[in-house]
């Protein structure tokens, strides 16, 4: 039967827009345009033909048709959207997409050509209708909703078979306008491969539900898809969990007598924040670092006539103008900020009302951003060839928005203040005992839209309840309620929000206590699927499992009942109708090829039908079953027509049908009502939401950093003062830098690398033999310089760093073609940088300057800058060469030289990779060319050669013994997240009364030993057993890391499992892991090395089942054979 009505439900959101609200809305003309509506394109003039002219027809058949006249007219202010798709249809490549371009007509915004089939734009058309939405989304991708479809028509159409891999409707016939489209269920992937390639979509949805004979469907803009902003609509309604982008701003750059400002607008969180004072390295780093949406230059920039760079109409030159001359940007006047957010509104549609928050926060004394080639010198951004920084310090485990909070507090680092806290915060991380949460970490951008859209789902309600759980269960443990405290101000610093302490709590305290009144967090275990003996239970599965358990019960229950009800109904139907044909027919004795019938679920059509395989009704007539028989009709489809010819039903079961429809219909929008309702309550505290999110990111990614840095034996500098902060600590007579047992930070303290000790007072000198270590050693002195003002470990025994307002790092250049300049030309462009925003708080390092030119002149040059740094006062390193530098008059007051040693072994000279004192003018080049595979004649010519021109007396440095660097690392990992399944809470105090009865076991068995072991006079380090609890959803401590342990692990099934490890946290991770475990939690105490903790562990697998436990991993007791003769020695 005809069931349209009862399966689609028509929803009608607040968020549906009449068509009389999206009349085309002004844009400014941002090109000047010649009155005849010609329109400039890479100077050359084309025409756009308009609603008025002629245009000659395609084809000689039709020639003589008289072309239709559209009442639309292309407006003035449409013109600048016409250019603008021009321009990106000209970068198109492919045969299809160029031969859908030649059936475009530019005369309106959708390109279509009123002369071709399927073109016509008279009022009340499809076409006429999408031309609306077009008119007030110019510049985006329109997808409409068009039954199992979402199409696209004229120039959309193309952008789809350009860049979404979809094939045009109809093929490339030239008589139509150009379509094309993706399948319902292809949405996604279609609105990825767009917004990947830089377009915004506008989709356009259909309201669902019965229509009238002839008229065409509602339709409503649902939402958009943008670069970093993904398309939310209907996600409240399934529990898929949408891939978040990081949120792509709008970039605007300006200048002033201050420098460079770069503004960054998020649409995503409605925020903004600027950054001034900038050079124009600072800048062209956050341009190359930064994926933004759209990029805006504010006309200051032409004005700019700086010594590199020269902004005129048509100006040339200059870092910022090379990057900008090859990325697509647009001019605008008027205030930088003011103006910059007007841009933002049109750019996404935004109305007038809409507000934009300022997240920027004063800099005060805050250090200087990193430049580009610091950042990827030592591998704060991935460069290949360059050992990573950001890998080693976090876990591999650790990914996603921990890892991006790190990332850009290298690129940014904090202010002194933030970057106490910061260290404060490892401190205590790195030594609590007690478990610690799971870190839930959510992207605040996903919240604000999830919550602003109202499409927060269920699984997405449970993430954000364990958000607000872990903050207070972290402000609610002792130990961890002053880290808690200590998060508050570098939260603030990523996200612009002053919360204080006690409005967080309260905060997470009214947010979760909402959401817990609401969401199911137990699964709904009091909202089973329906089960009946007669009716397939797939049937009950795909109908309920997609609003059941998200809503408590109390909630929901008269819905909840009338579909107990309408399902009790349909099975007494399914019973009364269908049982009686299913048993005549399995009664009758029928030779092979019988007919064949059964109950069956239907799912394409969601019902339940008599399935009748050779089965004829009108035959069976005067038997058994008859009346039943007599009732059976072909089964229909939505739309009236036959499903099969296999297909039977019966009123009353299409009665019942029909009921449990509309009952289920109505559970399931009550349950999309309510989840709506609480995001609807929830923006409320939106700012608590973001405020915590963001804080448990951050705690995630500094307990992380923690871990591995014990793991790593890393140690917390002392960050001391830097003249000139204010709000730096100041600590007497200490100006200088000094790192004892440095360690490249890509080497593990355990593969027995050379250390170095740097005691940095003024600028040093630096030579060395070719692979001596000089880079190595400039790469670990800016990394661990850097991790220090960051509040970060660094890999050292120890160290006293200052926290300098600069931190530069230069190492090789390349030449840049496109802005025609040479490798010395470009490292002259970086060293003016370096020494024009130098300070006596600043660390420079530089490696082998002066490298790309004429020897005698670079030697000069590089001397009359090491001149210049020793004037200015900084820290830092010159490394050379250039030999001929050491007998220049240099005036230099506070340089001191220093030298990577040498040592004479077996008649060669090799490098010992340890800083000292003094010169080398050893280069071992000879060598070094020989070991990368010269060939040996060259060698010994060059030998000859450098003989009879050079001079022969070398200096040799002190004969240090060899070591070796080796570059094998190894990573250990965090344990993750996953969601709050809430299963364990059910026999939540059976549970903790059995972690009591095991913990008095383990107490006593353990205790037991040790005293028996002290009265046989033997001495042990473990005095005390304490057993500490690693709880559902929490991990062990950072505390544990390099400590052997024994744990017992509580199974769902009240089973026990006894372990012993030296890395608790993995095996915590890995026994999750399998399936059933994510929620098991353990009891664990530290022991005093592994021989003890293996046989503790076998002497609890033994002794507990005695006590009334079950175990699961009984059997490992018995191959445990540790003696104790030997074990104590």
């Amino acid at each position: 039967m005809h069931r349209l009505a009862t399966r689609n439900v028509p929803v009608y959101l607040s968020r549906c827009r009449s068509l009389a609200h999206y009349s085309p809305s002004p844009f400014p003309v941002l090109i000047s345009f010649v009155p005849s509506r010609a329109l400039r394109i890479n100077r050359h003039i084309e025409n756009v033909s308009t609603y008025t002219d002629k245009k000659l027809s395609r084809g000689s058949s039709r020639a003589t048709k008289k072309p239709k006249v559209p009442n639309n007219i292309l407006d003035d202010k449409d013109l600048p959207h016409i250019l603008w798709w021009k321009e990106r249809l000209q970068m198109c490549r492919k045969f299809s997409t160029v031969q859908l371009i030649e059936r475009l007509e530019y005369s309106n915004l959708l390109g279509l050509d009123s002369n071709l089939k399927n073109g016509s734009l008279k009022e009340g058309t499809l076409n006429w209708e999408m031309l609306q939405f077009k008119s007030k989304f110019p510049r985006q991708v329109l997808l409409c909703r068009v039954g199992d479809f979402y199409e696209a028509w004229g120039i959309d159409a193309c952008i789809l078979v350009e860049y979404a891999g979809l094939n045009p409707f109809g093929g490339l016939r030239s008589d139509s306008i150009p379509r094309a489209g993706c399948p319902v269920m292809n949405l996604r992937q279609t609105l990825d491969d767009l917004t990947r390639n830089g377009y915004s979509v506008c989709i356009v949805e259909e309201v669902q539900g019965p229509t009238q004979a002839r008229s065409r469907k509602r339709r409503f803009i649902s939402g958009h898809a943008h670069p970093g902003n993904p398309y939310v609509y209907g996600l409240a309604a399934v529990d898929d969990d949408l891939h978040f982008p990081e949120p792509m701003p709008v970039v605007g750059i300006s200048h002033s007598a201050r420098g460079y400002c770069i503004n960054m607008v998020l649409e995503t969180m409605k925020t903004y924040s600027s950054e001034d004072c900038l050079t124009e390295e600072a800048v062209v780093t956050k341009l190359r670092t930064c994926q933004y949406h759209h990029l805006f230059l504010h006309t200051s920039l032409r004005q700019n006539s700086s010594g590199t760079c020269n902004w005129g109409e048509f100006g040339a030159g200059g870092l910022l103008w090379g990057e900008c001359s090859s990325r697509h940007f647009e001019w605008f006047d008027g205030n930088p900020v003011s103006d910059l957010l007007v841009k933002v509104k049109e750019l996404y549609g935004l109305d007038d009302e809409v507000t934009f928050r300022n997240t920027t926060v004063s800099s005060g004394n805050r250090a200087r951003p990193l430049t580009l080639g610091t950042s990827t010198q030592i591998g704060a951004i991935p460069t290949e060839g360059i050992p990573s920084l950001l890998k080693v310090l976090l876990p591999t485990t650790c990914n996603g928005l921990p890892v991006q909070y790190v990332k850009n507090l290298l690129l940014n680092p904090p202010s002194y203040g933030i970057a106490s806290k910061i260290q404060a915060t490892c401190k205590l991380m790195s030594s609590v005992t007690c478990s610690i949460p799971e870190f839930t970490c959510v992207s605040s951008a996903k919240l604000v839209k999830l919550l602003e859209w109202r499409e927060v789902n269920h699984m997405e309600f449970c993430r954000i309840k364990n958000v607000l759980d872990e903050i207070l269960q972290m402000y609610r443990t002792n130990e961890l309620n002053e880290i808690l405290e200590h998060l508050i101000d570098p939260t603030w610093v990523a996200t612009g929000l002053e919360i204080d302490f006690e409005t967080l709590v309260a905060g997470c305290e009214v947010a979760s206590s909402k959401i817990g009144e609401i969401i199911s967090l137990d699964g709904g275990n009091d909202q089973k699927i329906n089960s009946f003996s007669l009716i397939p239970g797939e049937f009950f599965e795909d109908m309920e499992s997609k609003w059941k358990g998200r809503i408590k019960r109390i909630h929901i229950d008269d819905v909840l009942t009338a579909v107990e009800k309408a399902a009790e109904a349909l099975h007494i139907a399914v019973a009364a109708d269908f049982v009686p044909v299913v048993s005549r027919i399995k009664a009758t004795v029928a030779p092979l090829g019988g007919p064949k019938g059964e109950i069956s679920y239907a799912r394409e059509h969601e019902a339940v039908w008599f399935k009748g395989k050779r089965f004829t009704p009108n035959l069976w007539a005067g038997t058994p079953g008859e009346e039943q028989i007599k009732q059976l009709r072909h089964a229909l489809d939505s739309k009236g027509r036959k499903a099969g010819e296999e297909w039977f039903t019966t009123p009353k079961v299409e009665a019942a049908l029909t009921r449990y429809h509309e009952a289920n219909a109505k559970a399931k929008e009550r349950v999309l009502e309510i989840l709506r309702g609480l995001a609807a309550e929830l923006q409320d505290h939106i700012n608590i939401l973001v405020f915590s999110s963001t804080l448990l990111v951050i705690a995630k990614a500094l307990f992380a950093h923690a871990s591995e840095g014990r793991r790593r034996r890393w140690v917390f500098p002392t960050l001391v003062e830097s003249h000139g902060f204010e709000d730096v600590k100041s600590l007497d007579k200490i100006h200088g830098m000094k790192i004892i047992g440095l360690l490249p930070y890509w080497f593990h303290v355990a593969e027995g690398v050379v250390r170095n000790d740097v005691d940095m007072q003024s600028l040093f000198l630096l030579t060395g033999p070719n692979g001596g270590g000089k880079s190595s050693l400039l790469r670990s002195i800016c990394a661990a310089a850097l991790l220090g003002i960051c509040g970060l470990m660094v890999p050292a025994k120890s160290a006293l760093i200052p926290y300098f307002d600069s931190i530069t790092l230069h190492m090789k250049s390349y030449d840049s073609p496109a802005d025609k300049k040479s490798s010395f030309q470009v490292e002259m462009s970086e060293l003016r940088s370096i020494i024009s925003g130098t300070t006596e708080r600043s660390l420079v390092l530089v490696d082998e300057i002066c490298r790309g030119t004429e020897t005698a002149k670079g030697t000069c040059i590089a001397g009359s800058i090491i001149e210049t740094l020793d004037r200015i006062g900084c820290l830092g390193i010159v490394s050379t060469h250039l030999h001929g530098l050491l007998n220049l008059p240099l005036n230099i007051k506070t340089t001191v030289h220093k030298a990577m040693g040498t040592t004479f072994i077996d008649g060669q000279t090799m490098p010992t990779w340890k800083l000292a004192d003094g010169v080398c003018k050893e280069s071992l080049a000879f060598e070094t060319a020989l070991r990368e595979g010269i060939p040996d004649p060259i060698i010994r010519r060059a030998e000859y050669l450098y003989q009879s021109v050079y001079a022969k007396e070398l200096l040799s440095a002190e004969s240090i013994p060899d070591e070796k660097f080796s570059t094998s690392i190894k990573l250990n990992n965090l344990n993750g997240t996953h969601l709050h399944s809430g299963k364990f809470l059910s026999g939540a105090n059976q549970m903790k009364a059995l972690r009591k009865e095991v913990e008095s076991a383990v107490t006593v068995i353990c205790q037991d030993h040790i005293m028996e072991q002290k009265s046989k006079k033997i001495a042990l380090e473990l005095t005390e057993i304490k057993c500490l609890l690693v709880g559902t959803r929490e991990q062990p401590p950072p505390s544990v890391v390099g400590s052997s342990s024994v744990y017992v692990m509580f199974r769902p099934d009240k089973k026990l499992y006894v372990g012993e490890t030296d890395d608790l946290e993995g095996r915590v991770r890995t026994h999750r892991l399998k399936e059933g475990m994510n929620d098991a939690s353990f009891l664990y105490f530290l022991v005093p090395g592994k021989s003890l903790a293996c046989e503790l562990e076998s002497m609890l697998i033994n002794q507990l089942p005695s006590r009334g436990f079950q175990l699961s991993n009984t059997a490992d007791g018995k191959h445990r054979n540790f003696g104790t003769s030997n074990l104590y020695a």
